[in-house]
């Protein structure tokens, strides 16, 4: 009765998955020749998968309001500073890395040593060494020692890395000294490929340009990275066995 059961259930799921494949391609075949349809434009906040973001934000201060003034006491105005400076606040930074390194190192190194010593005259018994020693000697050439060593060394280390891209920071804490420290991180998607970009770091407020953007080299303690993650990126690394291997295999 088993068997039936399961001979059954083989050809169910081979159809469920001919079906399935079988809307797609039906989907595809509609739209052959037209331009793919654009999603329409939906309200985020209905969809499954959404979820509220929470980030650091500054303590709430008291609206000041002034009689007969046209001006808001902290409202963004033509003479107040626009550049970042509070906890979530934003602001631009631009990474143009161009650097290039071309280290050689050449070392030679060479030793010679020579060294004899004779024994014409000992006593009178320097004729009598061999009756001493078990085979014939020459007194004239009792010790004779050499030594040679060489050594070469060669290094080189060649660098080339470029990198230019800006990204949107923002401000997660302001330390006791008045620096600000930003955190930001940039996401896109292309394909089924999803490249990410994560920028960290310590800077001054007094090194943020008027256009509210700081340069990567005024950061300190800077963190950059950027990578991917999918298809490409799976295919461009070994297989986890073959690293596991590789940290294991002594040879």
């Amino acid at each position: 009765m088993s068997l039936n059961r399961t001979s059954l259930r083989v050809p169910v799921i081979i159809a469920l998955a001919l079906a399935l494949s079988g809307c797609n391609a039906l989907t595809r075949l509609s739209s052959v020749g037209a331009e793919p349809p654009l999603t329409t434009i939906q309200n985020p906040t209905l969809q499954a998968n959404y979820r509220p973001v929470s980030m650091p934000m500054p303590a709430p201060k008291p609206v000041e309001r002034n009689a007969n003034s046209l001006w808001r006491t902290g409202a963004r105005a033509f003479f107040k500073d626009q550049r970042a400076a509070d906890v979530g606040d934003i602001l631009t930074v631009v990474v143009d890395i161009d650097d290039q390194a071309t280290i050689n190192n050449a070392t030679t190194r060479a030793r010679s040593a020579e060294e004899g010593a004779s024994l014409n005259r000992l006593l009178g018994y320097e004729g009598s060494l061999g009756t001493v020693l078990p085979e014939a000697i020459n007194p004239a050439n009792l010790l004779d020692l050499n030594s040679d060593s060489a050594s070469n060394g060669n290094g080189q280390i060649s660098r080339d890395e470029q990198i230019e891209l800006k990204i949107a920071a923002v401000v997660s804490q302001v330390l006791p000294n008045g620096n600000l420290v930003i955190h930001g991180r940039q996401e896109f998607r292309v394909n089924f490929e999803a490249r990410e970009l994560q920028i960290a770091g310590i800077i001054r407020p007094e090194d943020i340009s008027s256009t509210n953007a700081i340069v990567y080299e005024k950061i300190a303690e800077a963190r950059i990275s950027y990578g991917g993650r999918g298809q490409i990126s799976d295919l461009q690394q070994p297989r986890y066995g073959q690293q596991v291997l590789d940290i294991l295999f002594p040879f």
